[in-house]
Formats: structure tokens, sequence, C-alpha cells
């Protein structure tokens, strides 16, 4: 009976998934560029900085992975990542805006270089540790920018002080405009000081990526 009941309950969670694929939002590349005005104001300025939570360069999108910008503009729009500004952005989006979106920043900037599979440079001992520790690559896949997820972010080259900004919010409880809620990376930023964080990112941020700024402008 037992057998029986959880064939019935995997069967029902296939089902569920395959539907949840298939009702899935298509992106489109060229309807996603006609939606970039709120975008590029940030997003597409070359050393622009945010002042919130403190004073950090917002993070590079072009080349992102789309699943992965789709999921993190979706988690701010149901306020799992809290930050006022993209959490009112985000609000403004359809389900297909995001989709479109995620599949324009995905291919701009693009070259087809290809990454090699390790970091030309080499991790001190101590960030070594810290890596393994955290086991960053487990997610971020080699080099740190070929996630085993596509709904993981590539963050090799991704500005430090952003990232640094990022893994702190991780850490961060009941508040109403700060952090982020992920079970995964809550468990790991927590359990690093944030000194420890701060060593992390800026060697991730000095290794080689996809991620970039492409100039833009808002009134093209």
């Amino acid at each position: 009976m037992n057998k029986t009941l959880t064939t019935i309950f995997a069967l029902a969670v296939a089902s569920v998934t395959a539907l949840s694929h298939a009702q899935e939002a298509k992106g489109d590349v060229e309807a996603g560029k006609q939606k970039i005005a709120m975008c590029v104001g940030c997003h597409g300025i070359p050393g622009y900085h945010s002042s919130f939570p403190e004073v950090h360069k917002v993070p590079m999108i072009s080349g992102q992975g789309g699943k992965y910008i789709a999921a993190a503009l979706t988690a701010y729009k149901k306020g799992e990542r809290k930050h006022p500004t993209m959490r009112g952005i985000a609000d403004s989006l359809s389900e297909q805006d995001i989709a479109d979106l995620s599949a324009y920043y995905e291919q701009h900037g693009k070259t087809g270089a290809e990454l090699p599979a390790k970091p030309g440079r080499e991790p001190s001992v101590q960030v070594a540790e810290l890596l393994k520790k955290g086991a960053c690559v487990s997610c971020h896949g080699n080099n740190f920018a070929k996630p085993i997820d596509p709904s993981y972010p590539k963050i090799a080259g991704q500005h430090a002080d952003y990232l640094f900004v990022a893994l702190k919010s991780y850490k961060v409880e009941k508040n109403t405009y700060i952090g982020r809620s992920n079970a995964v990376m809550g468990g790991t930023a927590k359990q690093f000081t944030n000194n420890e964080l701060k060593t992390l990112a800026a060697y991730i941020g000095s290794i080689e990526g996809d991620l970039k700024v492409v100039p833009q402008s808002r009134f093209k």
C-alpha cells in the first residue's frame, strides 16, 4: 500500500512539474529589447553605483544566465529578495516581461568565446579553504561561470563589492528592506564572518567571466 501511494505521489509531482514547464513563458529577445528602459539606467552604465544598502557597483547582467535573471526578478516580485527599488521594478513586470528581459540579457554582449575550465588566477591557501568550506563550485560550476542549474548565477568576474553585499544579505533576518530568503545560500553565508565573505568576493570578482556592462542609453 505504501509503495502504491509513493508511486502515485511521484507521478503527481512529475505531472505538476511537467505542467509547470509547459506553461513557462518563452522569452523573446527582440521583445525584451523593447522593454529595457527601466534596466539601462543602472545596469547599462559602466561604473554605476547603488547607494543602498551601502555604496556598491550594481551587478553586471549582460551575459548572465536567463533562467537566473528570471528567478531573481521573480524573487524580488515575491518579496523573497528585499530591495525597495528592485521590488518596485519587478512588481511592474508580467511573467512574459520577465521572460523577454531574461532572454535579452542572456545573449547581450556575448562573443562566443569559451572560458577555461579553471580560473586563470589560482586562489591563495586561505581562499581555497574558504571556497572548499562553502562548496561554491558545487553549485556555480567550473570557473564559477558554469552553474550546475540554469537558475543559479554565473559569479566569475562579477563586481566584488556587489558580491559582498549580496552574500551578506543572505545573513539578514527580519528586516523589511534588506535580505534574501534562500535556505541553501543562507546556510552557506552564515558559516562565514563578513571579512571572510569579503575575501571570497574579492577572489571570485577577480577571475575571468562572461559577465559585462555593455553601455546603453535609455533614449535609443
